[in-house]
C-alpha cells in the first residue's frame, strides 16, 4: 500500500457480524433494522489516480499456509464517541472459518447451493466461467445466476456471519455460513454484484469481501466496503446514508483493491447480471504448496480441474487402472463437470448448470443399474418414526471388471457422499454394487461432504451394510461366483455388453422373461429382515392358474456364499466374518432400542414416583390438619 495512503472516515462499511432475523428482501434500499455498522471506522484509501495500480495480493498465496504469521495489534482501537463496544471478528477468522473446506469442489457446491435456492425465486442457470483480471494477468472464477438478486439489507445480510433465511424445507442452505467459508476458500478476495427489485424499487448493489485488503491494511475487524445504487428512474444514484463522501470513499476502496479500476468499469459488471440476478467474481485465486494455481483451467476448456498428481504424474498406469480413473466415481475427484453432473437427485425441469459456457448433463448412476432392487427404509428413533425412505442398488454396468463399490447419499436433493463404500476393503463381496438414496433423516456436517454421527447415522450404516451382503449373495452368481446353489463360473466374470438400460427394464436372472422390474423388499427396523417380499410375477406373465410355468420365484434371504478357502483369517473366511459383524451391528442396534425404551420407562417410573409423593405429602398435611382440629374440639 502506498505511504502516501490519506486516511479518511466512511460511514457505511458494514461489520461482518452475525444479523437479525428480518428477511432478505425486507429493507428495500433501507439500511434495514439491526444491521451491524461501524460508523466511523478509520480506513486507509486512496484519491483516484490517473494511473492504473496493480491489484493487490498477499505475500503467501497458499491456502493452507495463508493463516499463519498473522500479526495481531496489541492494542484494539477504541469504538467512536457515541458508540457501543461491541465484539470484533478478527480477519483471521475468515480463514480458519473457511479451512471447514477440505476440497475446493465442496466450496463451488455451495456456491451453486445457493443459485438452486434460488430456483424457488425463477432462477433458470447459474453460470461458472473463469476469467482473466486485466490489473495483475490472473485468472479468476465467476458464478452468475439469474435469481431475484439482493437488495441493499439483503447483500448486507449474505456478508454477515450465521444469518440465513432460507426457512424452506426445500432450499438446501441453512446455517448462514455458506458464502463466507467457500468464496474464502477458493481465493483470498471476493466482490459481488447483485440487482433486484423490491416494492416498486430497483436497486444494485456492490460488496467487497477482501482477505487481502484487511490484512494489508492491518485490521482488527472485518468489514465489508459498499455501495449501493437506485436504478428505479432511470438513471442511476447513489443511495446516501451518511454523506456523499462516504460514498466515494467506499467506491475508492472498491477501485483500489478490486479487480477493476474505474467506476465506469465497475458499474460495467451489471450490464450482463439483467433486471435481477447475482454475480460473484473471486480473484486472488489460492495457490498449492508448490506455487500453481489448484484449479486448472487450462488441461479442459469445457472443465474446471483440481490438479490431480495421480492423473498427470506421467507414469504408466495398468489397463485396468486407467479404465477405473474413467468411471465417474474416480472423475468426480478432479472434474468439476463429473461432480456437478452427480450433484443433485433429481433432474432440474427448467434450470441449468452452464460450466464454461456448456450446460451440465445431470446423471443418475442409478438409471444404470444391472438386476436393479428398490428397497424401502423406515429409520426409527425411540418412538419417533421417520419417512420411508426408497433405496436402489443394483450392479452398475461395468460390473464385474470395476471394483466399484458404495452408495450416493443425498440430503435435500443435495449430493453429500458419493459412493460411500460400506464394506470391508480387500473383499470381493461387494464388488459392482452400487446404490442411491435421499437421507433426509440426518443432519449433513457444515462443509455438506458428511453426515453428522448420530445413532440414525450408525444404524443407517450398520443397514447399507447388510443390504450390500443379502444383494451381493442373492446376485453374484450371475457374473460366476460360487453359492450354494451353483458352482463357481470364472467365464461368466467379463462385463456384460454395454447397453442402455433403465430400472425397469432388467431381469433380476437372464433365463427369465424380460421386464420382471425391480425387485422391491419393506425393511423392518426391529428385526432387520424383510417382513415382505414381492416375488409375484407381474400381470403379463400370469396364466389363468395364476403363474406362467416359466416363472421362477426370487430368492431373497439365500445362505451365504461359499468362499474361497484360501483367504482365512483365524479360520474363518473374510464374508464370514462379514456376516457376523454385520449381525454384531444388528444386536448393538437392538440392544440400543431396548436400552431407550429402558430409560424412556425409568423416567415414567421416575414421574410416578414423584406424583406419588406429591400425594401423600397432600395427604400428610390433611391428616395434621384434621388432628389440629380434633384437639381443637
Amino acid at each position: 500500500m502506498s505511504p502516501n495512503a490519506k486516511t479518511v472516515v466512511a460511514a457505511d462499511v458494514v461489520h461482518l457480524d452475525s444479523d437479525d432475523e428480518d428477511d432478505v428482501g425486507g429493507g428495500g434500499g433501507g439500511r434495514g433494522r439491526g444491521l451491524s455498522l461501524i460508523e466511523n471506522p478509520q480506513i486507509p484509501s486512496t484519491s483516484a489516480d490517473a494511473t492504473v495500480a496493480p491489484l493487490e495480493t498477499l505475500e503467501c498465496r497458499s491456502f493452507w499456509k495463508a493463516g499463519e504469521s498473522f500479526v495481531t495489534p496489541n492494542a484494539v482501537s477504541q469504538a467512536a464517541p457515541g458508540m457501543l463496544e461491541h465484539a470484533r471478528v478478527h480477519p483471521k477468522f475468515l480463514h480458519s472459518n473457511a479451512t471447514s473446506h477440505k476440497w475446493a469442489f465442496g466450496a463451488i457446491a455451495e456456491l451453486l447451493d445457493n443459485a438452486v435456492d434460488e430456483i424457488q425465486n425463477g432462477a433458470t442457470f447459474v453460470k461458472i466461467d473463469k476469467i482473466d483480471i486485466v490489473k495483475n494477468n490472473s485468472p479468476a472464477l465467476v458464478f452468475q445466476d439469474d435469481g431475484a438478486g439482493m437488495d441493499p439489507n439483503g447483500i448486507r445480510k449474505c456478508m454477515s456471519l450465521g444469518y440465513s433465511s432460507k426457512k424452506s424445507n426445500t432450499t438446501i442452505g441453512q446455517y448462514g455460513n455458506g458464502f463466507k467459508t467457500s468464496t474464502m476458500r477458493l481465493g483470498a478476495d471476493a466482490i459481488v454484484f447483485s440487482r433486484s427489485t423490491r416494492s416498486g424499487k430497483a436497486t444494485q448493489s456492490v460488496g467487497l469481501l477482501s482477505y487481502t485488503f484487511l490484512r494489508r491494511t492491518g485490521q482488527d475487524d472485518v468489514i465489508v466496503p459498499m455501495i449501493d445504487i437506485d436504478i428505479s428512474k432511470g438513471r442511476p444514484e447513489p443511495i446516501i446514508y451518511g454523506s456523499s463522501e462516504d460514498w466515494s470513499t467506499n467506491l475508492d476502496i472498491l477501485l483500489k483493491w478490486s479487480p477493476f479500476s474505474t467506476k465506469d468499469e465497475l458499474l460495467q459488471q451489471f450490464d450482463g447480471i439483467g433486471t435481477h440476478g447475482t454475480k460473484v467474481i473471486i480473484y486472488n485465486l489460492w495457490l498449492n504448496d508448490e506455487g500453481i494455481y489448484e484449479l486448472s483451467f487450462d488441461d479442459d476448456d469445457e472443465d474446471i480441474r483440481l490438479r490431480d498428481e495421480s492423473v498427470h504424474d506421467g507414469k504408466r498406469v495398468h489397463p485396468k487402472e486407467l479404465e477405473r480413473r474413467s468411471h465417474i466415481s474416480y472423475r468426480l475427484r478432479y472434474s468439476l463437470r463429473a461432480y456437478a453432473s452427480l450433484l443433485y437427485l433429481e433432474k432440474f425441469k427448467n434450470f441449468k448448470i452452464i460450466l464454461r459456457g456448456i450446460p451440465v448433463k445431470q446423471f443418475n448412476i442409478a438409471d444404470e443399474f444391472r438386476y436393479p432392487e428398490i428397497i424401502k427404509y423406515r429409520p426409527q428413533i425411540a418412538t419417533i418414526e421417520q419417512a420411508t425412505t426408497e433405496i436402489k442398488v443394483g450392479f452398475i454396468k461395468e460390473a464385474p471388471a470395476l471394483a466399484v463399490c458404495g452408495f450416493n447419499v443425498y440430503h435435500k436433493n443435495r449430493l453429500i457422499r458419493p459412493f460411500w463404500k460400506v464394506t470391508m476393503d480387500g473383499s470381493a463381496l461387494g464388488n459392482g454394487v452400487v446404490g442411491v438414496l435421499e437421507a433426509n433423516f440426518i443432519e449433513p456436517a457444515h462443509d455438506k461432504q458428511d453426515f453428522e454421527r448420530s445413532s440414525l447415522f450408525q444404524r443407517l450404516e450398520a443397514r447399507l451394510k447388510k443390504i450390500v451382503y443379502d444383494y451381493w449373495t442373492s446376485h453374484c452368481h450371475v457374473f460366476g461366483y460360487r453359492t450354494p446353489q451353483m458352482p463357481a463360473d470364472k467365464s461368466k466374470r467379463t462385463p456384460i455388453p454395454d447397453q442402455p438400460p433403465t430400472v425397469n427394464t432388467f431381469n433380476p436372472f437372464p433365463s427369465h422373461s424380460q421386464g420382471s422390474g425391480p425387485i422391491i423388499r419393506e425393511i423392518s427396523i426391529s428385526n432387520a429382515t424383510s417382513v415382505r417380499t414381492v416375488a409375484a410375477p407381474p400381470p403379463h406373465m400370469r396364466n389363468s392358474t395364476g403363474v406362467r410355468n416359466n416363472f421362477q420365484p426370487v430368492e431373497l434371504n439365500p445362505q451365504p456364499a461359499v468362499t474361497d478357502t484360501r483367504n482365512k483369517l483365524g479360520g474363518k473366511s473374510v464374508e464370514e466374518i462379514s456376516q457376523e459383524n454385520i449381525q454384531l451391528f444388528m444386536k448393538c442396534e437392538e440392544y440400543g432400542k431396548k436400552e431407550t425404551e429402558m430409560e424412556q420407562t425409568v423416567r415414567n417410573l421416575q414421574k410416578e414416583l414423584e406424583e406419588a409423593k406429591s400425594k401423600c405429602a397432600q395427604l400428610a398435611m390433611l391428616v395434621d390438619a384434621k388432628k389440629k382440629e380434633m384437639q381443637q374440639v
